[in-house]
């Protein structure tokens, strides 16, 4: 799993290793806790055995900034337990490509027909797969990670009862999600971010996937860009965010939804469903169904 914004000039390390269990947690728990572009982290299998059964798992955070030791400790202790703290191990690395070194060692994600990979493993997709290759990069999101996942189970879920003709992928990141519904449905599919160095990226690997006519990023905070406003209504619109920004944009997504639409959400810890859940409802949304991933909440809300 890797997720965060890989911040400009990473250069400040933390390290610990431990189970998978609180290896992820200690992960999720750092990048939830600083701005997207601040902190990046990574967990990743070591082929060290770990006492108790299988493989120790290793968990690397970066930063922009040089971060404060004590209370990076106290997160890890929140996380993991003090025997963890303990084990955290702080440095410098090199300003190069590490999300390029951090995303060398993952295997491809399976969610339902999409198989997420990374060059080096492209004869793992079969003939039946959708394949996304995502390489490194400096924008959020490789699929590598429950929100992603998760959204794509939902949408390979969706693609078994219908077809929809228009899809807009909000902070689109990487462009994972709105690559894969091109590259099913064949067809022009909207996508955003707020952040420019993420829409280049994302327009970036929709031409490696070959569908760079289908998926053209914009810099645009939700849907404030006219572009994206003027394509509406959407039949399906993703938004792998957070809960604030879930909550916040809720009236100004549900207003680009066509009747009858649907709206992928993610992002969310088990403890900001309610809230966002009664965002949307405001709205006039319902829960139609929800995935658990990894400690993290994927949402599939009906008007």
């Amino acid at each position: 799993m890797l997720e965060g914004l890989p911040p400009n000039n990473a250069a400040f390390l933390m390290r610990v290793t431990l189970d998978e269990r609180r290896a992820r947690a200690v992960a999720d728990l750092i990048v939830e806790s600083f701005e997207p572009a601040e902190a990046a982290s990574t967990a990743f299998e070591t082929e060290t055995p770990w006492p108790g059964g299988g493989k120790a798992w290793a968990v690397e955070v970066y930063f922009g900034f040089e971060p404060d030791e004590e209370g990076l400790r106290e997160l890890v202790a929140a996380a993991a337990g003090e025997d963890a703290a303990a084990l955290v191990e702080f440095g410098v690395t090199e300003k190069k490509d590490w999300v390029a070194n951090a995303l060398a060692g993952l295997a491809p994600v399976r969610a339902g027909r999409f198989l997420v990979h990374g060059a080096h493993d492209r004869d793992k997709v079969k003939i039946n797969d959708v394949g996304v290759e995502i390489e490194a990069g400096l924008a959020f999101g490789t699929g590598h990670h429950g929100t992603t996942r998760g959204c794509l189970l939902h949408f390979d879920r969706l693609l078994k009862r219908r077809r929809p003709s228009r899809v807009l992928d909000v902070g689109c990141g990487a462009g994972v999600l709105a690559i894969a519904a091109a590259k099913v449905l064949k067809d022009k599919v909207w996508l955003g971010d707020i952040d420019p160095i993420a829409v280049e990226v994302a327009n970036e690997n929709a031409q490696l996937n070959g569908v760079g006519e289908y998926c053209k990023a914009i810099v645009s905070r939700g849907v404030e860009a006219r572009a994206l406003r003027d394509a509406a209504p959407y039949d399906v619109v993703f938004a792998n965010i957070l809960a604030k920004p879930l909550r916040l944009l809720a009236p100004s997504l549900s207003g680009v939804i066509a009747d009858g639409g649907e709206a992928i959400v993610s992002g969310l810890l088990y403890a900001d469903v309610a809230g966002v859940l009664s965002a949307w409802s405001a709205q006039g949304f319902y829960l139609r169904e929800r995935i658990d991933l990894e400690g993290w909440a994927s949402l599939r809300l009906g008007r």
